[in-house]
């Protein structure tokens, strides 16, 4: 029996545990984990240590945030895809980001053969499967669009593996498209010459800074606007997908943001990405509530057949991006962005230009984050699917 079970004592637990997260974070100790797996780690810890319900015995506030918060908390982040400035990356750019989301989304369904399917990750090994071809395309938010609509989310365990293989992942393919393109020139020569003022450099950053910021002002008005539009996107998807079955509710939840997100009025609203973020924050303490630490502790096989899967999938990204880009003839630079767009993110893209010493490369990276944001979900569906209907000796 949970030590706190009224509901207002738990949401209470959950909110501390998102403040310790974000602090721990800023420690350099914790900086490589980040928050999205200190929060989930955290609550699992009180979750099994029965100061909150655990998977044994949800309350219903669990399966509220599930259903509601969390689909929502997706709609939130993708209203910030405005894909009308995808031209300011560039040709070069985009061709290049969508030939890596192809690497990747081949590479997921080569290793999946490779480590046995459901033999090596599980009964929820196509969901698995959709979760790292949406992360690795896009960002979070399509992974945990695509745990949502396989209900990946209600078996924390393989969850949680998930999220600290691609942590994982993330952390060290950093140094591949830093260390690789001036590798590459040296021997093949590739790079654009770039002349740019210390004003424009300037400009650049802060544009590029401005793009992924997650600190915002925010009115009563807006907040009103974004609820409203958050539960009415949702609405609408439940019913689409009641009428339509075969399509699925996060893709019509998804479409409808990329939609909207396109409005002048949706771009000029204040504090979209603080509220999707915190939801996306409060849906991962609830993910954390369903890791049994126990069965984890038992189930080191998992989280090694998850890294031996990384290992072949994200090279053979490696493999279509370089590569197909060294036969184009590309700068090698903007095929290392392109890659850190797929694999790690926008925000992850802006540290990389620096290290480059690529300012103008900074916008378009970020951007090339934001196409990977909005197809990322799209990815991963389609790749779960056909996993699930494939044929693994």
């Amino acid at each position: 029996m949970p030590f706190l079970q009224d509901p207002l004592a738990i949401l209470a637990v959950l909110m501390l545990n998102i403040i310790i997260s974000e602090q721990l974070a800023k420690l350099p100790y914790f900086k490589a984990l980040g928050t999205s797996l200190i929060v989930i780690i955290i609550t699992a810890i009180t979750a099994n240590l029965g100061l909150i319900p655990a998977s044994t015995d949800p309350p219903p506030l669990y399966d509220g945030i599930f259903t509601y918060l969390a689909p929502i908390s997706i709609f939130y982040l993708l209203l910030a895809v405005n894909l009308k400035g995808l031209r300011r990356a560039g040709a070069p750019m985009v061709i290049n980001f969508l030939i890596g989301a192809a690497g990747t989304m081949v590479g997921v369904i080569v290793a999946m053969k490779v480590v046995g399917g459901p033999k090596g990750l599980g009964p929820l090994f196509y969901a698995v499967g959709g979760m790292f071809a949406g992360t690795h395309t896009g960002g979070s938010s399509n992974l945990n669009a695509i745990a949502l609509h396989y209900g990946v989310n209600k078996a924390g365990n393989v969850y949680a593996a998930t999220i600290a293989t691609d942590n994982i992942v993330t952390a060290l393919w950093m140094g591949v498209p830093l260390l690789l393109p001036p590798l590459l020139n040296r021997y093949f020569p590739r790079r654009l010459a770039t002349t740019m003022s210390a004003d424009e450099t300037l400009r650049y950053e802060q544009e590029a800074n401005d793009q992924i910021s997650d600190v915002e002002t925010i009115n009563p008005q807006d907040l009103a606007i974004l609820i409203g539009l958050g539960v009415l996107a949702l609405y609408a998807a439940q019913l689409v997908a009641g009428y339509v079955p075969a399509i699925p509710k996060i893709l019509v939840l998804t479409t409808l943001a990329l939609i909207l997100a396109q409005l002048p009025q949706v771009q000029q609203l204040r504090g979209v990405r603080v509220v999707g973020i915190f939801c996306i924050y409060l849906f991962l303490a609830v993910i954390g509530a369903f890791c049994d630490l126990a069965v984890l502790a038992k189930d080191g096989q998992l989280a090694l057949t998850m890294l031996l899967f990384v290992s072949i999938s994200v090279p053979i990204h490696a493999l279509f991006q370089f590569g197909i880009g060294g036969l184009l003839k590309q700068d090698w630079d903007v095929l290392g962005i392109a890659s850190q767009a797929n694999i790690g993110g926008s925000a992850s893209c802006l540290a990389l230009s620096k290290s480059l010493n690529r300012p103008d490369l900074h916008l378009p990276g970020i951007l090339a984050g934001a196409l990977g944001n909005a197809i990322g979900t799209y990815c991963g569906l389609l790749v779960a699917e056909y996993l699930r209907t494939a044929t693994f000796g």
